[in-house]
């Protein structure tokens, strides 16, 4: 047993040497149980007991030398667990992220809740549902993604899709927005890309007017670009909004009195809104000689442009680590 005591090993692989020479099948304990058989009867009792404290030893010894072993080769032994973890670098949230959470937080707080819907959408829900003729130009092959061999599966082209989704299951009051990726068929330049970012609003409800899309309007231009942000509405037109509008905002860097950003006018166009047209409710279930709704719809990297004065469109694509480090500070 003295001898078993004694035995040394510092690492793994002389711990486990000495493990098969004295604890395996063909070990030396094993020989020793062997050659129990032919001791004698009346000593039995005695060498029986001798073999076991001998095995209980040895096994007890090797595996104090293989907790020993593991510790001294510990790879991690030396490291400081109180250490700062910098100077490890920190990731940050891509730009057009941090803008859509900051436009979702400032609607959220005027009351309304977030929708999503599939990126891959059928022609109902993108288009007809939406009050767009069969011969709209938006329907041409130059601006949808179509799913081959499937003439009404497509790319979605706005994220006005969800919100068709939200009025055929939910009566009103209705307020929502949608934010979500969407597709055109369009050459990548830095103005324009074949996918881009929208958030998209709908409220309905009884007696809703433009007075009051003008006002949401004006709270979130002012909480996204400063107190002292006007806002200019315009007449446009849009399938799915009667009357519709295009909104500009003073320009952020000359504060309106003209520069190269805003071509000097004084103003940026950044959405477009207007009251949901009749059409549109009924198409989607709701009765619209009891209900009015107002609905708009934005460009995150049209807004991300205004707010960072990032001029190439593709810079938000490309994971360029050089552009995406600027917006840490933003995170």
């Amino acid at each position: 047993m003295t001898e078993v005591q004694a035995l040394q090993a510092s690492t793994p692989e002389e711990v486990e040497a000495l493990r098969i020479k004295y604890l395996s099948k063909r070990g030396e304990l094993a020989s020793l149980m062997n050659d129990f058989r032919s001791v004698p009867a009346e000593l039995k009792r005695e060498v029986g007991q001798r073999l076991n404290e001998l095995k209980a030893v040895a096994t007890e010894r090797i595996n104090e030398l293989k907790a020993a072993a593991a510790v001294g080769n510990d790879d991690n032994a030396d490291i400081d667990l109180t250490r700062t973890p910098y100077p490890v670098k920190l990731g940050t949230r891509h730009p057009l992220t941090i803008v859509k959470n900051e436009i979702v937080d400032i609607f959220s707080r005027m009351g309304f809740t977030l929708a999503d819907g599939p990126e891959v959408e059928d022609d109902w829900h993108v288009y007809s549902s939406m009050n767009f003729p069969d011969d709209h130009p938006a329907r041409d092959m130059q601006d949808t993604f179509f799913v081959e061999a499937h003439p009404d599966i497509i790319l979605r082209s706005h994220t006005s899709s969800v919100q068709a989704r939200v009025m055929e299951h939910t009566q009103p009051p209705i307020r929502v927005i949608c934010p979500g990726r969407v597709y055109r068929n369009e050459a990548v330049s830095a103005r324009a890309h074949c996918f881009f970012h929208q958030v998209e609003g709908l409220y309905v409800d009884r007696n809703v007017s433009f007075r009051d899309l003008k006002q949401v309007l004006l709270l979130f231009a002012q909480e996204m670009f400063g107190a002292d942000t006007q806002i200019r509405l315009r007449p446009s037109y849009f399938p799915f909004t009667e009357p519709s509008a295009e909104m500009d905002v003073s320009c952020t860097i000359c504060g309106g009195k003209g520069c190269a950003m805003c071509k000097g006018s004084g103003w940026l166009e950044i959405l477009g809104c207007g009251m949901v047209d009749p059409a549109v409710l009924e198409a989607n279930g709701i009765d619209s000689t009891q209900y009015t709704g107002y609905a708009f719809g934005m460009g995150i990297e049209r807004i991300a442009n205004l707010k960072y004065q990032v001029r190439d469109l593709r810079l938000f694509s490309e994971n360029d680590v050089r552009f995406l480090e600027q917006f840490t500070a933003a995170n």
